[in-house]
């Protein structure tokens, strides 16, 4: 499906409406309007409204089941969508956007102009977020689905221009393939900023594209992990391994390791074994996983076993989940689906952590030392790391947070200023 000038249409148009969007994409900028933040505001606030009353519980129990996402997950995605939260959220993003400077000097924000979104897949209703927050930023946005999309994205901002008709001239979606580069090419030389989720790959895809004069907003595939002390508590273990079940490990956010602040490998194994246990509790009164992701990783696990008498690697494992000790001090993806890797850094070396630069999330500090928990943060934050959290709340959704370490609304603008 596809949304152009506010109709879901076929496939099969897309061709055609992509020759000819250059004639109707400028409109708002040839006509001088400019969206205002309370109209996108007031939109998705009903949308919400509309969501959470379950209007369209069709789509979204589907979507649910699909990505084991919780009620509890979902409530907090939809607060995103909520007046509350848009205000606060534009509050922090968005202050300090008119002044005047010395006396004599007018500062205004004004948008980017035109945006061009290629969302990554990971979660299904970040497509349409990543266009509220251009609009809200006051742009005109271009909208590249994911492969796979189920189609919420498209149904969401289809409503949205129902409960606010001037959107229609704000919102395009199109679902064209990554592979189909020149299509691709072709939108972006249209735009003003190209918006990226995704991996390096991905980024390293749209720079390809995309002239020199465009601005790329990058927010790619990051990785996050747990730093633990051997002491830490049972129910911070536990809240841990909850957030593992709850995620699959499948957000930037979502924990692929943990780091134990040790040089013994005695210490790590009795560690591991520890939070494999722990893991294992909360598997068992999980929603279960996905089978063939299941299967997936019974071969992983496999392969894992016959080469550990070379890689010196001890394997936890049971009914698909499992917990692998390593010998190295490397930040990599796990297997994901409730898999975990436990590697020895001591507190003294968690600068080396520094070289994996912008692919630093999120971090979950595990101690029952308060003081120690202030050392580990300073010490994490100075390598890159954007959110330091606690052991439950790593993949939390709060309104006015920031994305990788910067407000995409202030990325998605420019400062005019002008003399009186």
């Amino acid at each position: 499906m596809i949304l152009y000038q506010g109709e879901i249409l076929e496939n099969s148009r897309q061709e055609e409406l992509i020759n000819s969007i250059g004639d109707v994409l400028y409109k708002p900028i040839e006509e001088g309007n400019s969206l205002s933040t309370n109209v996108v505001i007031n939109a998705c606030d009903k949308l919400a409204n509309k969501i959470t009353n379950g209007s369209f519980n069709n789509i979204v129990k589907p979507f649910l089941s699909i990505f084991g996402i919780s009620q509890t997950q979902f409530e907090d995605m939809v607060k995103l969508f909520t007046r509350e939260g848009l205000e606060y959220k534009c509050s922090i993003e968005l202050r300090d956007e008119d002044k005047v400077i010395d006396g004599k000097i007018f500062r205004k924000r004004y948008p980017l102009g035109v945006l061009l979104h290629i969302a990554a897949g990971n979660v299904d209703i970040l497509p349409a977020y990543s266009v509220v927050e251009g609009l809200l930023s006051g742009n005109i946005n271009i909208l590249k689905l994911p492969m796979g999309d189920s189609g919420l994205s498209v149904k969401l901002l289809y409503e949205l221009i129902q409960i606010e008709p001037i959107l229609r001239d704000y919102i395009y979606v199109f679902d064209v393939p990554s592979t189909e580069t020149e299509t691709l090419t072709r939108l972006a030389k249209l735009c003003d900023g190209v918006v990226v989720w995704g991996g390096d790959a991905a980024v390293r895809a749209a720079r390809s594209m995309v002239d020199i004069d465009t601005k790329i907003i990058t927010w790619g595939h990051k990785l996050s992990f747990a730093y633990a002390e051997p002491d830490a508590s049972d129910e911070q273990l536990e809240d841990l391994a909850k957030s593992i079940c709850d995620t699959n490990q499948l957000l930037c956010s979502s924990c692929q390791g943990i780091f134990v602040d040790t040089d013994s490998k005695t210490v790590q194994l009795e560690f591991a074994e520890k939070f494999f246990r722990i893991l294992k509790e909360v598997n068992e009164i999980s929603s279960p996983v996905d089978y063939g992701m299941k299967a997936k990783n019974a071969i992983n696990l496999y392969n894992e076993k016959l080469e550990k008498h070379n890689t010196g690697n001890t394997i936890f494992q049971d009914n698909g989940i499992s917990v692998i000790t390593k010998e190295d001090s490397n930040l990599e993806l796990s297997y994901m689906y409730r898999n975990v890797w436990v590697k020895r850094l001591a507190v003294n070396q968690i600068h080396t952590l520094k070289k994996y630069k912008n692919h630093l999330q999120t971090a979950a500090v595990l101690t029952t030392d308060r003081v120690k928990a202030e050392e580990i943060t300073k010490k994490l934050a100075l390598t890159g790391i954007v959110r330091i959290t606690s052991a439950g709340n790593m993949n939390r959704t709060i309104c006015g947070e920031a994305h990788d370490g910067t407000y995409a609304l202030r990325e998605y603008s420019r400062i005019v200023e002008w003399e009186a």
